[in-house]
């Protein structure tokens, strides 16, 4: 039995199941503990270091596969290297035969505590013996610092999450102080960027309050105890300004100021916040969410202060000793110049009076001539006027003697029509009186005139004035001159019918 593998082992060459992708690890990683098994079935019991063996067989037959995240607790052995792979999700137990990692021919300090690295490799597990405790760890047989192209990617993606969230624009938005009275400054303890800003503030000559924090600023605990860092400064109320500066290096020296916590925390302050982080080409996510990305320490105390005190001070020296000396000078001057402006006032008065004196005597002269012209001509024209008046008087009696003859000849003109019309009316009333009808009839004459329809003594009454139509009324009437008769017609046989 001893040489026929356990049962339970023989699919060895089953692929491993990938955490959260529904097997027992996803299980067991999501802390729930696996089913207990019924004992129905259930093989052996069996000695305790086959067991060991066939299971540290079962784990070496595993696919290889890469890993990625930072070197914790490395400790080197004559014979191995032991390490711990971390990230913020887990950690998992490494070790490394020291023939492999001398062949790596890594430079010193390579690879060290929070170091990003990539190793390949697979589960293995130590059985153990009677004086030796069994160990389980991921082999390695390769092991190489996590190149910037790997960074560089997941900071692109990062980059592209923040930016579309609008976290890049928050700080920018923020109002700074051209002179800030307070300002908070995170830097590592006694480091050149330190130096750097405390000389870039003298130079400026700035006098106010410095409040500085000096959290890691190189490690995997880096990041969190940054966002505490600048957090605390921004719950001082005085602070006005926040500068963030370290010297520059590698992405992966420089990557725990591309935390996303940190940027999210530093995108959501109420003071804005100057980045001064690693050189002028060094790029981390801090510089898109600050309010300000400096190149250098220098540059930033310039952002963080923009009034340079000293220039100021001495242009206010210079201003107030130019101040002063025209202060000085200018009494005296202005004296001179109001003394010069009296004495030009009074030649000017004394002239205007001269000419105001001549511009009255001409006035008056003109006055004058004026009112001696007008009355000249106001005379010449009373004699035109009296003149006229003559004429017109002597012309209106002309004119009323011609109207008075004119009237009489009317008079005159008016009696001998009226005289000769009366007589012509006369004799055509004479005339119309001789050649009514009713004279004639009271001559012996008599009218003629049909019956009619309508009533009253001349309604519808139609003279007739030949014998054939009397023939065909048959009915008449005759109208003498005192009333009127009607009667038939009828028609006398003429003789010899």
């Amino acid at each position: 039995m001893a040489d026929q593998p356990l049962e339970g082992f023989a699919s060895a060459q089953a692929p491993l199941e990938v955490p959260g992708q529904g097997g027992e690890m996803a299980e067991t990683a999501a802390g729930a503990p696996p089913a207990a098994e019924p004992d129905d079935g259930i093989k052996g019991p069996f000695a305790v270091g086959r067991y060991a063996r066939e299971f540290s067989g079962y784990l070496r037959r595993r696919p290889r596969l890469k890993l990625i995240g930072e070197v914790t607790g490395l400790g080197i052995s004559r014979k191995s290297v032991y390490f711990e792979l971390r990230d913020s999700q887990g950690a998992v137990p490494c070790a490394m035969w020291r023939t492999d990692w001398d062949r790596l021919d890594l430079p010193d300090g390579a690879v060290s505590d929070g170091t990003e690295v990539i190793v390949t490799g697979g589960p293995d597990f130590y059985a153990g013996s009677a004086t030796a405790s069994p160990r389980f760890s991921f082999r390695c047989t390769d092991l190489r610092p996590a190149g910037e192209g790997d960074l560089l990617a997941q900071l692109a993606e990062l980059r592209r999450r923040l930016e579309g969230e609008g976290l890049f624009e928050l700080q920018r938005r923020l109002p700074r102080p051209g002179l800030p009275r307070t300002i908070g400054i995170v830097t590592g303890r006694g480091s050149a960027a330190e130096a750097d800003l405390l000389a870039g503030l003298e130079r400026r000559g700035w006098r106010g309050a410095a409040v500085f924090a000096h959290p890691p600023v190189q490690d995997r605990h880096a990041a969190p105890q940054i966002s505490r860092a600048v957090a605390d400064l921004a719950g001082i109320a005085a602070v006005e300004v926040i500068l963030i500066a370290r010297g520059g290096g590698s992405l992966a020296d420089l990557w725990a100021f591309c935390d996303e916590n940190l940027c999210r925390t530093v995108a959501l302050l109420r003071v804005p916040v100057i980045s001064a982080v690693g050189h002028e080409s060094d790029r981390t996510l801090l510089d898109d969410v600050a309010a300000v990305s400096c190149s250098t320490p220098t540059h930033a105390t310039e952002e963080a202060v923009r009034v340079n005190v000293g220039d100021a001070r001495a242009r206010i020296r210079e201003t107030g000793a130019r101040l002063s000396r025209h202060g000085a000078g200018a009494a005296p001057d202005r004296a001179r110049r109001l003394a010069g402006f009296a004495r030009a006032l009074g030649h000017h008065t004394e002239g205007q009076r001269r000419r105001l004196h001549q511009m009255i005597r001409e006035i008056r002269a003109s006055a004058r001539r004026a009112i001696e012209d007008r009355t000249a001509d106001s005379s010449r024209r009373a004699l035109v006027l009296g003149r006229k008046r003559d004429a017109a008087l002597h012309s209106g009696t002309s004119a009323r003697r011609e109207l008075g003859g004119r009237a009489a000849s009317l008079r005159r003109h008016r009696d001998a029509a009226a005289t000769e019309r009366g007589a012509e009316l006369d004799r055509l009333a004479q005339t119309l009186a001789a050649l009514e009808p009713e004279r004639v009839l009271e001559r012996g004459y008599a009218i003629v005139e049909s019956v009619g329809g309508g009533s009253g003594e001349d309604a519808g009454a139609d003279v007739i004035t030949t014998a054939e139509r009397a023939r065909r009324e048959g009915r008449v009437r005759v109208r003498f001159s005192d009333d009127h008769v009607e009667a038939d017609v009828r028609d006398r046989p003429e003789q010899g019918d």
